[in-house]
C-alpha cells in the first residue's frame, strides 16, 4: 500500500509542490483573513520545502538537500524551545540555502532534454513560484537585518506576508508601488528578481517550444 502511493507521488511529485505553493500564495491570505490570530506563513514555508526536497527524491543532490532540510527543521525546533535568536537566523539562511538549491533543480529538470509532459511543465511553474518564494524571504531577513529597507504606503513593517507579496509583484513586473525598495541593497535584490524572473520564462518558452518540436519530428 505504502508503495503504491509512494509511486503515484513520485509520478506526479512536482504536480504536488505545485499544489503546496499555491496553498501558500493564495489560500493562505484568505486563512489570514478568517482567522487573523493563526500565522501560517512559517509553518507553510516548511511543508513548502519538504515538497520541493521530495519531488527531487530521484536527482544527485536530494543529500545535500536533505541534509539542509534536516538541519533547518532542527534548529528551527530548538530556536522555538529555548528562544536562541543566533539559530533562528541560521535556521532563515537553512531554508534560503536549501530553497535555491531546490529551485535550481527543478528549473534543470525543466529545461533538460526529453519528452514535454505534464510533470515538466509543473517543474517549470514550480522553479518560478519557489524563485518568487526565496527572495520574499530574503527581503523579509534583509528588513530584519537593516530596518528600513523598504518603504510602505501602509503603516507597519515589512512581515513576512508582505514580504512576500511584494518579491510576487516584483517578479512579475506588475508595480504597484504601495511598497518600495528604500535601500540599495534592497533595490539591488528587487532589480535581479526583475530581471531573473522575465529572463526565466523567455528562456523556458523557447526551450519548451524547441524540445516539443523536436518530439513532434520524430
Amino acid at each position: 500500500m505504502l508503495r503504491a502511493i509512494f509511486r503515484t507521488y513520485q509520478r506526479r511529485r512536482f504536480a504536488w509542490l505545485f499544489f503546496t505553493l499555491l496553498l501558500t500564495l493564495g489560500v493562505y491570505p484568505a486563512l489570514k483573513a478568517l482567522a487573523p490570530g493563526f500565522n501560517l506563513t512559517e509553518l507553510l514555508l516548511a511543508v513548502n520545502l519538504l515538497a520541493a526536497i521530495g519531488g527531487l527524491a530521484l536527482e544527485r543532490h536530494i543529500r545535500v538537500l536533505l541534509l539542509l532540510g534536516v538541519a533547518f527543521v532542527g534548529f528551527r525546533g530548538i530556536a522555538a524551545m529555548l528562544g536562541i535568536g543566533v539559530l533562528l537566523e541560521l535556521s532563515q539562511a537553512l531554508w534560503v540555502s536549501a530553497s535555491l538549491l531546490a529551485t535550481v533543480a527543478t528549473a534543470r529538470y525543466a529545461l533538460r532534454p526529453g519528452v514535454v509532459d505534464a510533470e515538466r511543465i509543473f517543474a517549470a511553474l514550480d522553479a518560478y513560484l519557489l524563485a518568487g518564494l526565496v527572495f520574499g524571504v530574503c527581503f523579509w531577513v534583509l528588513e530584519q537585518i537593516s530596518p528600513g529597507s523598504f518603504a510602505a504606503a501602509s503603516a507597519g513593517a515589512l512581515d513576512l506576508p508582505r514580504a512576500l507579496y511584494f518579491s510576487f509583484v516584483t517578479i512579475a513586473t506588475l508595480g504597484y508601488g504601495d511598497i518600495v525598495p528604500a535601500s540599495e541593497p534592497a533595490r539591488g535584490l528587487a532589480i535581479l528578481e526583475a530581471v531573473g524572473g522575465q529572463m526565466y520564462l523567455a528562456v523556458l518558452v523557447a526551450r519548451l517550444v524547441s524540445l516539443y518540436g523536436r518530439e513532434a519530428d520524430k
